[in-house]
């Protein structure tokens, strides 16, 4: 059955809409490469704890290649059922759906049934069709399930979109966000640009993906001009890798800096300047310095040090760390330690991996 956004929990749609931190949730992992479930409910239970709005399973930090290996419904299965089980609050949970059209709408479908509430629609399968093709995509996979769009980075294989085609998503009626992350600052204009020409900025929400501006997406405003008159945009919240270690920090940044706005007044120079050491954790978690070759394993090295994974494993043997990466990120932990939340997750670990 498919799922429109006024079928929507009133309490989901005015968490995305007020702006939340949603992490892409990562996949544990045993020494034999196979699924380790209790590891991954731990995972769950330490972003619910760590005051996220919502979850996003079956994403690029999910590791795609679970759909080869046939864990694609049991991933998000087992998200739905632990986040239900250690909590009685709301949460958005995103589902990732990849693929051409037909294995978009099946991934679309078996969320649905699930329960999960929106599709962040990757069109990296897709990065050759004409952006009259990836609207038409875009479509039919909106007509099973409200749609986030993903604006993802050409280094890891997203296509460079235009502010046309970004006008033509936002006038989708179940389009409900857009996750921008092309790491580009023209092109997350030209997102914003694209959704005022829609005038759509009240009804698709912007989330950033910029793992490498994340403070600054989140604290300044973004303006375009419609018909002669500009027009303020702001990001409501993230929807980030970057958000899946040292998450119960990145809850209390974007918590600060939404009371700052809510306040009215303009960001101060040491929340800008927390910017900058945000994207220097980034950095090394993403292993920048080999072109993102370690972004899913740097992220499972930091929830190994905590205790929370037994490994980085990913399920291509070659996928892992890059050279230096290890030391990047003991770099970052030793020049920003009151970034990290090392002293939460040891006060819990034993509690979440019960």
């Amino acid at each position: 059955m498919a799922l429109n956004r006024s079928d929507l929990p009133a309490e989901v749609l005015s968490l995305l809409s007020q702006g939340c931190a949603i992490p892409a949730h990562p996949l544990a992992l045993d020494a034999r490469r196979q699924f380790d479930r209790r590891r991954q409910r731990a995972l769950t239970r330490y972003y619910v704890d760590s005051g996220v709005g919502g979850l996003a399973v079956g994403v690029h930090t999910t590791q795609f290649a679970i759909r080869e290996h046939g864990l694609y419904e049991t991933v998000l299965r087992a998200a739905m059922e632990d986040q239900k089980a250690w909590t009685q609050r709301p949460l958005a949970m995103i589902a990732g759906l990849c693929g051409g059209t037909a294995q978009a709408l099946a991934e679309a479908r078996t969320a649905v049934g699930l329960g999960y509430h929106a599709g962040l629609l990757s069109l990296a399968a897709l990065a050759s069709k004409s952006e009259d093709e990836l609207i038409a995509h875009c479509e039919a996979v909106a007509r099973e399930i409200p749609i986030i769009g993903f604006y993802l980075q050409t280094v890891v294989g997203g296509p460079v979109l235009s502010s046309d085609f970004w006008r033509r998503f936002a006038l989708i009626p179940n389009a409900i966000a857009i996750k921008v992350a092309p790491f580009n600052r023209y092109r997350t204009l030209d997102v914003v640009r694209g959704l005022v020409e829609a005038s759509a900025e009240e009804r698709v929400f912007l989330y950033t993906g910029n793992d490498d501006h994340i403070v600054l997406d989140l604290a300044l405003p973004f303006v375009a001009m419609r018909d002669g008159a500009p027009v303020t945009v702001r990001f409501r919240g993230g929807l980030l890798g970057h958000w899946s270690v040292w998450t119960s920090s990145a809850v209390r940044q974007l918590q600060r800096i939404q009371a700052e706005v809510a306040g009215g007044k303009a960001p101060g120079t040491d929340l800008l300047a927390l910017d900058s050491r945000v994207t220097d954790c980034n950095a090394a978690f993403f292993d920048v310095a080999n072109n993102f070759h370690g972004c899913i394993a740097g992220c499972h090295e930091v929830l190994r040090r905590q205790g929370l994974l037994e490994g980085i494993w990913c399920l291509d043997p070659q996928e892992g760390m890059g050279p230096g990466q290890a030391q990047e990120i003991d770099r970052v932990y030793r020049l920003h330690p009151d970034l990290a939340d090392d002293a939460f997750v040891a006060e819990n670990l034993q509690r979440w991996l019960a």
